[in-house]
C-alpha cells in the first residue's frame, strides 16, 4: 500500500510539471515574430506615405518697381521730348503755321490745284522756314513808269488772331501792263502786329511764270514779307517801291 501511495504521488508530480511547462509555452505554436518589429502585434515603424494633399505655401507677390523720383525729391525730372523740327521759328518760342496749313490757306485764295503753288510754298519754306502770320487778299494796280498798287485782305496771326488789313504803295520803274491779282502773303518774325503798319521797301522786278504765279521778298528789320501772286496782265523790268500796311483803307499811295 505504501508503494502504491508513492507511485501515485510521482504521477501527480509529473502532471503538475507538465501543466507548468504547457503554461509557460502557450505561444509556442505561433509563428515567430519578425525581427523588424519591436513586439508582436505592434505596427511597423515604416509608416506608408500619406495620400492626403500637402498644403501649398502661398507665393509672395513680386515687389513693386521703384517709383519715379518726384519733383519734391530734389532729383531733376527727365527732359521733355524735343519739339518737331520747325515747330518754333528760329529759336523763338512762338507758334507758327505748318506747311500744310499754309498750302490749304493758299489754295483757298488761288484755287485747289493751282499750277506751281505747292512747289512755290515748298521753296519759300525751305528758304525761310515757317511763318507766324499770313495775309489772304487781292491787289490791283497798273503802271507805265510810275504806278500805284492797292490791296486789301485779312491778316491771320498765329497768336493775335484775325483782322482786316489794307496795303498800298507806289511802284517806280519800267513797269508795263495792268495787274489785278489774287494775293497771298507770308509773313515771318512778326511778333507784334503793330510792327506791320509801316513801309516795307523792295526791289519789285518780277515776271509771271507757270500759271501766272510769282513770289518776291520785302523786308524791314527782322520782319520778312513774301507776296505770292496769281493774276492777269504782265509786268517787265526792275521796280523800286515799297508797301505800306494800314488798318484802314486809303487812296493815298504814300
Amino acid at each position: 500500500m505504501f508503494r502504491m501511495g508513492r507511485a501515485g504521488l510521482a504521477v501527480f508530480s509529473m502532471m503538475i510539471l507538465a501543466a507548468t511547462a504547457h503554461a509557460q509555452d502557450a505561444n509556442a505554436d505561433l509563428a515567430p515574430v519578425p525581427g523588424s518589429e519591436a513586439a508582436y502585434g505592434t505596427i511597423s515603424a515604416e509608416v506608408p506615405p500619406s495620400t492626403a494633399p500637402v498644403a501649398q505655401t502661398p507665393t509672395a507677390p513680386p515687389p513693386p518697381p521703384p517709383s519715379e523720383p518726384s519733383a519734391q525729391s530734389g532729383v531733376p525730372a527727365a527732359p521733355a521730348a524735343d519739339a518737331a523740327p520747325g515747330a518754333v521759328g528760329d529759336g523763338d518760342l512762338q507758334p507758327v503755321f505748318s506747311q500744310s496749313e499754309v498750302l490749304t490757306a493758299a489754295e483757298n485764295v488761288f484755287g485747289r490745284g493751282a499750277e506751281g503753288l505747292a512747289r512755290m510754298i515748298e521753296t519759300v519754306f525751305k528758304d525761310l522756314g515757317q511763318p507766324n502770320a499770313y495775309i489772304a487778299g487781292r491787289e490791283g494796280g497798273g503802271a507805265i513808269g510810275v504806278g500805284v498798287r492797292y490791296g486789301e485782305g485779312k491778316l491771320y496771326h498765329k497768336v493775335e488772331g484775325e483782322m482786316p488789313i489794307y496795303w498800298r504803295g507806289p511802284s517806280i520803274g519800267f513797269d508795263v501792263g495792268a495787274d489785278g491779282s489774287k494775293t497771298f502773303i507770308l509773313i515771318y518774325k512778326l511778333y507784334d502786329t503793330e510792327e506791320l503798319f509801316r513801309a516795307y521797301p523792295a526791289a519789285e522786278g518780277k515776271a509771271y511764270i507757270i500759271g501766272g504765279l510769282s513770289a518776291q521778298y520785302v523786308q524791314r528789320g527782322d520782319v520778312v514779307i513774301v507776296p505770292i501772286k496769281l493774276g492777269v496782265g504782265w509786268r517787265l523790268g526792275v521796280n523800286a517801291g515799297y508797301l505800306r500796311f494800314s488798318k484802314k483803307k486809303s487812296l493815298l499811295p504814300f
